[in-house]
């Protein structure tokens, strides 16, 4: 997940230094007044989003894969848990009953 989370902030970066040349150089009509930093970061996160969605397609379902995998071990070992809790109660009623029945 964290190679995903940088190859993403990449590809922003990429943008934000493509949009800030084009704006500065006239390409891209400037913001208005004091507003053309969030300008010029609006329209890198814009053109950033679907560039991501096409080009990290694949580790996007790496990193998919990576998770299900996890979440599965954990609930495997959630219900090894369950079961250990489970037969130790049991086991203890079983103890206590036989100790109240003599």
């Amino acid at each position: 997940m964290l190679r995903y989370t940088l190859m993403r902030l990449g590809i922003f970066a990429g943008c934000l230094v493509v949009v800030w040349g084009a704006v500065y150089s006239g390409i891209f009509p400037r913001g208005f007044g004091s507003s053309n930093g969030l300008w010029v970061l609006l329209l890198a996160l814009v053109l950033s989003a679907p560039i991501s969605w096409v080009v990290l397609r694949k580790e996007r379902d790496r990193a998919s894969v990576q998770i299900v995998t996890r979440v599965d071990r954990m609930k495997a070992n959630l219900d090894a848990n369950r079961s250990q809790e489970d037969g130790a109660d049991d086991t203890a009623r079983a103890q206590g009953g036989a100790a109240a029945s003599n």
